[in-house]
C-alpha cells in the first residue's frame, strides 16, 4: 500500500514537473504548423476546418496583446466599455481573417530554420514556406512572447519582412484619422467585416 501511495506521488510529481518546463519557441510552431497542415489536409468540410484552426489561434496567438499594439496611441484615449467592445470585436476579426486566410492552403509545408533570443520577453522563430507549382517560397519569422516561459504566444509574423501586426496598426490607425479620431468608425468598419 505504500509503496503504491509513493508510485502515484512520483507519477504526480512527473507530470506537474513537465508542464511546468518551458516551452521551446521552435518546438511550438512546428507543433502548430503540424497541427494545421493535418486539417488542411483533412477531408473535413470547411466549417469544421475552421473552428479547429480557430482553436489553435485561440490557444497559440495572443489575440488580445496584438488587439492592443494595433490599436496604437488610442488604446491610451478610449474608455473602458469602448476598449472591451473593441476587445470582442478584433478577437472575431482576427479569428475570422486568419482562418479565412488558411483554409485556402491544401498542404502547407512550413519548416523552421532557427531561432533567436531578442530578450527575455521575445524569441524570433525563422521560417520558411515551401514553394509549390502555383506559389513561391516564402520567409516567414514568427515574433513569440516569451515572458511567460511556461505558455509563449505569438504576438506577430513578419512575411518576407513584413509586419502583419504593423500593418494591420497602420491601417486601423487611418481608418480612425480619416474619421476626425472616432473609434467607432474602426468599430463600423470591424462589424462590417464580420457580418460579409
Amino acid at each position: 500500500m505504500k509503496l503504491l501511495k509513493y508510485l502515484i506521488l512520483f507519477v504526480f510529481f512527473i507530470n506537474f514537473n513537465s508542464s511546468s518546463i518551458a516551452k521551446d519557441p521552435s518546438d511550438l510552431i512546428n507543433e502548430i504548423v503540424d497541427e494545421a497542415a493535418s486539417i488542411l489536409s483533412s477531408d473535413d468540410p470547411v466549417e469544421s476546418k475552421i473552428i479547429k484552426l480557430n482553436a489553435i489561434a485561440e490557444r497559440s496567438v495572443d489575440i488580445n496583446g496584438i488587439g492592443m499594439y494595433t490599436l496604437g496611441k488610442y488604446r491610451k484615449i478610449i474608455d473602458d466599455e469602448q476598449k472591451s467592445k473593441y476587445q470582442k470585436l478584433f478577437k472575431s476579426y482576427f479569428l475570422k481573417s486568419f482562418s479565412s486566410r488558411l483554409v485556402d492552403y491544401t498542404n502547407p509545408r512550413i519548416s523552421v530554420v532557427s531561432q533567436k533570443k531578442i530578450n527575455d520577453k521575445y524569441t524570433i522563430v525563422n521560417s520558411i514556406l515551401e514553394a509549390t507549382s502555383k506559389r513561391p517560397q516564402v520567409k516567414i519569422d514568427w515574433r513569440i512572447y516569451t515572458k511567460n516561459p511556461e505558455r509563449p504566444l505569438i504576438r506577430d509574423l513578419i512575411v518576407e519582412g513584413l509586419s502583419l501586426a504593423r500593418t494591420q496598426k497602420e491601417e486601423f490607425n487611418s481608418i480612425i484619422q480619416n474619421n476626425n479620431g472616432d473609434i467607432n468608425a474602426l468599430f463600423k468598419t470591424l462589424e462590417e467585416f464580420l457580418i460579409k
